[in-house]
């Protein structure tokens, strides 16, 4: 789980990056990067949220 929690959070840190480059600067191809971004994380929120369940139990 810990590993899940370190990829996520250095996921969320790219998100944001470019999130905010595409925010701030209009940079499209940042938006991209952070869609991209953002898919990969909802698939490790639920590999999160597998492995949180299989640890409550």
């Amino acid at each position: 789980m810990e590993k899940i929690l370190k990829q996520a959070a250095e996921l969320y840190a790219a998100f944001a990056k470019d999130a905010n480059a595409q925010v701030e600067k209009g940079n499209k191809a940042a938006g991209t990067r952070a869609r991209k971004a953002s898919l990969e994380l909802e698939k490790l929120m639920k590999e999160f949220r597998k492995a949180s369940l299989a640890a409550a139990k």
